[in-house]
């Protein structure tokens, strides 16, 4: 056992569009920081400068730091022309400099109905190169999220990606409930030795095999606390950002409202508590 603190966080649009709600219940929940997706019912990229202020000037008045921008940068067909989706970076970026936040989280494209998944493979590594770039040049940190049906939604396909682009400033996200629902049985056995040198976020979901379903941490077969434990073996002491899409899940999320959110923070910290982990 170790003396491990994790800092808690969560997508707080999950809860409600009202940021003051969303950081009420986050709190309730011993969290200090929020993840930030949206506000008032609009998507982080499309806040505009006046909307950002006003949302840091209510984090900051509520002692509230942001762990990351969840960007839905790279949830696109893969047809687009690449500058789409530097453009809209660029966006993300700004919102994570008003905000306080060097990581945003983002995606590796969709493709077309019977496209093969071989098949966009350059045009993914061209594209998360760019933004790779752009990053690098605005110092803050891409966190590739492992979400279903994109190119990256595999392990090996995760690994493919960052080691291919090859910088700092792409790193993982490790999201178990997508990789159960891709059909990846075991994500602990068969992904995490191998992305773990990469990983630099955790987003807590689980998942069932047999059906799909998002469950809270613990109660299906992502491996949560073989996870959990070996992270807090390698010394992990970054962020664990609750995402439990209990209610409602669509293309570009989920909600879940306070009650099930609060459902899902007091699952993760059943499992933290029986391995020595404190969140905070």
């Amino acid at each position: 056992m170790t003396d491990a603190t994790w800092a808690l966080s969560g997508f707080g649009d999950e809860i409600d569009e009202d940021p003051v709600v969303q950081i009420a219940v986050l709190q309730a929940l011993g969290a200090r920081h929020i993840e930030v997706r949206s506000a008032w019912g609009v998507n982080i990229v499309d806040l505009d400068g006046a909307q950002l202020e006003r949302l840091a000037g209510i984090l900051s008045e509520r002692g509230m730091g942001v762990s990351a921008i969840a960007s839905p940068i790279g949830k696109v067909d893969v047809s687009l022309p690449v500058e789409h989706e530097v453009e809209r970076l660029g966006r993300a970026i700004a919102a994570a400099h008003v905000l306080g936040s060097r990581y945003i989280r983002l995606f590796s494209f969709y493709r077309g109905e019977g496209v093969s998944v071989e098949s966009i493979r350059d045009d993914v590594m061209v594209r998360m190169r760019a933004l790779a770039d752009a990053a690098e040049a605005a110092d803050v940190i891409l966190l590739h999220e492992n979400e279903k049906d994109i190119y990256g939604d595999t392990p090996e396909r995760c690994l493919d990606i960052v080691e291919t682009v090859g910088s700092d400033h792409l790193r993982l996200a490790w999201d178990s409930a997508n990789f159960v629902q891709v059909g990846v049985a075991y994500p602990y056995d068969d992904g995490y030795a191998a992305l773990r040198p990469h990983l630099e976020y955790l987003q807590v979901k689980d998942a069932r095999s047999a059906t799909g379903e998002v469950t809270p941490a613990g109660e299906g077969d992502g491996q949560l606390l073989a996870t959990l434990t070996a992270l807090r073996d390698d010394g992990y002491t970054g962020f664990a950002s609750l995402e439990p899409h209990l209610t409602d899940v669509n293309a570009l999320g989920g909600f879940s409202g306070p009650e099930a959110f609060g459902r899902a923070g007091r699952a993760l910290r059943h499992l933290t508590d029986q391995i020595g982990v404190k969140l905070a």
